[in-house]
Order: structure tokens, then sequence, then C-alpha cells
């Protein structure tokens, strides 16, 4: 296969289209993830906290933000993490393990009768998962392995594929390809913010727009996009105030959804505290959101 150069002076939409054969070019269909449309008329939402920090913390939080949720209107997907693969210390909190983190999330979603999501990390993880999440999530910095693209793929289940923070926007068209050529084409991807020198993020609104316009069903990640990694030495830190602007500047510019990290008590978060949305304010962003998304659609 002969790779394509970018020439100079051309634009990166005339050359992200250039990229994408019609053979592995994705409609942007909607999305279904159990009752939730990623890519439909209404802004689909990812959320809940950065993990499962006890089985009494996650119920807790799955019912409040699906009361909050239904009264504000708004379709979501709940999301935990049964193990913090990545955490900067040894010394960190990680998660109670894939197989009694996904039994409980499959619980929530069963109860509550909401779609649930969680990360994994391994094609072990992928095939244990897949028997009974409703949506895998690909970690950004595992987002071009193939052996786990490849496991994740075969569960039949939908995918979400955090776009790394070290690749450009066209370059989730290899990511596609791999998905596509083993047989799942339900996936999504979500923009979580790019490295900009050390312990930094930037958001770049250009991307979900060249994404989208690629075909592709996009979600923005507002919480991880506001990252300092390892900015406190031994953990990350981050400047979550920020969070809610770049959700609303991403819902204005075009996405599909939103995806935020919430917590309780983001003070005493076990793992990325600085960044997550305080429950207690959660249903002001959403309304601000929707009318955002009304607006702009």
């Amino acid at each position: 296969m002969v790779k394509k150069r970018r020439k100079a002076g051309s634009s990166p939409l005339n050359f992200l289209r250039s990229c994408f054969p019609l053979e592995i070019s994705v409609k942007a269909r909607p999305l279904r993830v159990g009752r939730v449309k990623i890519g439909g008329k209404r802004p689909a939402f990812i959320l809940g906290p950065c993990v499962i920090e006890s089985e009494k913390f996650i119920w807790r939080m799955a019912k409040k933000i699906s009361e909050i949720c239904s009264a504000a209107d708004v379709d979501f997907i709940f999301k935990a993490s049964y193990d913090k693969a990545n955490r900067t210390s040894v010394r960190s909190f990680r998660g109670i393990g894939v197989r009694e983190g996904c039994e409980i999330l499959s619980a929530i979603g069963r109860d509550l009768k909401i779609p649930v999501t969680t990360d994994v990390h391994s094609s072990r993880e992928a095939e244990v998962a897949g028997e009974s999440i409703d949506m895998l999530q690909i970690p950004a910095f595992l987002c071009r392995q193939t052996d786990l693209l490849r496991a994740a793929a075969e569960t039949d289940r939908a995918i979400n594929v955090k776009k790394g923070q070290f690749l450009a926007p066209w370059d989730v068209r290899n990511i596609a390809e791999k998905l596509i050529a083993f047989g799942n084409s339900q996936f999504c991807f979500t923009e979580r913010g790019t490295t900009f020198g050390y312990n930094n993020l930037v958001a770049d609104m250009r991307s979900l727009y060249w994404m989208r316009e690629a075909g592709y069903r996009v979600i923005f990640d507002a919480t991880h996009s506001v990252q300092r990694p390892g900015g406190a030495g031994d953990s990350t830190s981050g400047d979550g105030v920020l969070a809610p602007a770049l959700a609303r500047a991403a819902m204005a510019t075009g996405c599909d959804g939103i995806f935020m990290e919430v917590h309780e008590n983001p003070a005493r978060a076990l793992s990325d505290g600085p960044n997550q949305i305080p429950l207690k304010d959660l249903p002001k962003h959403l309304r601000m959101l929707k009318a955002i998304h009304a607006a702009v659609s």
C-alpha cells in the first residue's frame, strides 16, 4: 500500500478526504448503544465517575446521575472504570478488577435500564467485558493496539475509541480500517485533547469537524481534555473548572455527544479528582449543552 503524503499548501480537510477510499469509509449512521443513539437527532452523554471506588459508591452515583438525566430528558451511557491501569504512581488506587467491576456495571445497567461502558486494556479484558458491557472503550494510549482492537471488535459490542493524545485527527482512519477489517463498524471516536508540550493538553475544536466530515461519529471528552498529565508529580492534575467551557465549545462546533466524568465530591475522588465535574453542577451543565445543541442543529 502506498502511503499518501500531504502536499504543501493543501488543506488538512482535502488531505483527509483523500485518505478515505470508499471501501473503508464509514457512513455517519447513528450508533445505537442500548437505548441511546450516538449520531442521532439528540446529543448523547457519557457520564459517570472515573473509577469504581466501591460497590456502594458506584451504585449511588449511577442512581443519582440517572435521576438527573431523566429529569433533564437527556440520553446517557453510564461510565466507570474497573481498573485505572495507567496511573502515574504505583501507590495510586487502581480499582476492583475486571470480573467484579463488569458484574457490578452489568447489574447497574439491568436494574436502572441504562447502557453502560467501561475501558478495556487487554484482549482478555475485552472478552470478559464483552459478555455484559454495552460499549467497550479503548483507552487513548492503546488506541492503535491491533490485538486489543481485534478482541474488542470480535465481541460485536459497540466500541468507543479514545483518540490518542499523539494522533492527528486524520490518523484515526487507520484505526477505523482495522475495526472494519475485523468485522465491526459499530464504533465512534472520542476527542480527548492533544499533547501540548510537557504536562499539558490542548483541545483543538477543528478535530471534531474534520473527523465528522470524514464520516465518523464523534464524542468530545471535556474532563480528560483539561488534564495536566503528571502535573502534580506523582499524580495527574488539571483545570476542571474549564471542562464545562470546553464542552460548550465542542457542542457549538458540532459533535455527537459529550463525555464528562462526574463525582459527588471531586476533592475526595480516588482518581482524577481535579478534572471531574461536581455532581451538584451536572443539571445546569446539561441544560446549557442541550440548549446549545438545539441552537446549532
